[in-house]
């Protein structure tokens, strides 16, 4: 599941800023793996999930990162 729209992050502390850049890291990180794995499998069925799962992960950090702007 992915983060649909950006959120209102306005007031968070320097600390929670940088909290919220490392989890859009790791939601990069967890999309170039699925691509990875997705890449790997030949099960069509399982392909297009982990193919999903990359675009959700790709999604939440856009908005994450664009909430943060």
């Amino acid at each position: 599941m992915a983060l649909k729209n950006t959120l209102n992050l306005n007031n968070l502390t320097q600390q929670e800023l940088n909290l919220v850049k490392e989890i859009a890291g790791e939601h990069l990180t967890m999309a170039n793996k699925f691509d990875l794995y997705a890449n790997q499998v030949q099960d069509q069925q399982f392909k297009q999930m982990l193919k999903q799962s990359s675009q959700d992960a790709k999604t939440t950090a856009t908005n994450l990162i664009n909430s943060i702007q």
